[in-house]
């Protein structure tokens, strides 16, 4: 059987928004990928303190398992600039540094003047330096297997973007599943190493299409029906610096005797 392999690699510089493929990335230990959930858009006051950062739970940001409205926008992140893009139907609709006040003004102006029916409070650009608004209080990088979303499809009876799940990387080759048996397991990803740490249970955000913003499916509640649980992909701590490519192998590290 041919070795499973890296099929594609995902961030999400701005917690809610659309992701940037990627063809490699630096993986250091107990970070995420590269500005992944760098930034989050407060929706409404949270309480997040940027001098004294806090893990938070999503429905404090916008997010696609209520904020399905935000899929037509389409970001771009300069990781040199700290410049945010957000395209609408191809068209620049706004612009702004992302570690300057004026910058942040302009993205949260946007929000506050085109969605104020669809935001709770004011908009806010959030970040502070080495937090990351991911949905678990640890740094770590989601995994998805393509077969487990193929045994969905199935489930389903229809087909499932991978986008939807809003992993950052997508692994072909292991069976269906498979991932889950590595729990507790440490596996080489490229040239750097990793302890999987958590399954990962799913939201509405899965039922929400990634091209259309259509909310079409209703994957959770299915999978709870007929699996007995709303898993799929894990989550896993870099323990050893590395990096990976689209195409580079990975797979379970065989257990050292002593």
């Amino acid at each position: 059987m041919s070795p499973a392999k890296i099929a594609g690699i995902y961030r999400y510089p701005v917690k809610g928004l659309t992701p940037e493929p990627l063809p490699s990335a630096v993986l250091k230990a107990g970070q995420t990928i590269l500005s992944d959930r760098r930034y989050a858009i407060e929706n409404g006051p949270s309480g997040f303190d940027p001098a004294e950062p806090k893990w938070l739970a999503k429905p404090h940001f916008l997010m696609l398992q209520r904020d399905e409205w935000l899929v037509p926008l389409r970001a771009h992140f300069d990781d040199g600039s700290h410049v945010l893009t957000l395209r609408r139907d191809g068209a620049v609709v706004a612009q702004g540094d992302l570690e300057t006040a004026e910058g942040r003004a302009a993205i949260e102006q946007y929000f506050a003047g085109q969605h104020a029916a669809q935001i709770k409070g004011p908009p806010k650009v959030l970040a502070s330096a080495g937090h990351s608004f991911s949905d678990v209080a640890r740094k770590v990088v989601s995994i998805i297997n393509l077969n487990s979303l193929r045994a969905i499809e199935n489930i389903v009876q229809a087909p499932v973007h991978p986008l939807r799940f809003r992993a950052n990387l997508y692994v072909e080759g292991w069976p269906a599943w498979h991932e889950f048996d590595l729990l507790d397991q440490t596996i080489a990803i490229g040239s750097a190493r990793a302890k999987v740490v958590k399954r990962i249970t799913r939201c509405a955000a899965v039922n929400v299409d990634p091209d259309t913003g259509a909310r079409d499916l209703a994957i959770p509640h299915t999978l709870m029906q007929r699996l007995g649980h709303n898993e799929c992909g894990v989550y896993a701590e870099i323990i050893a610096d590395g990096s990976v490519a689209v195409n580079d192998a990975i797979a379970a590290e065989e257990p050292t005797l002593v």
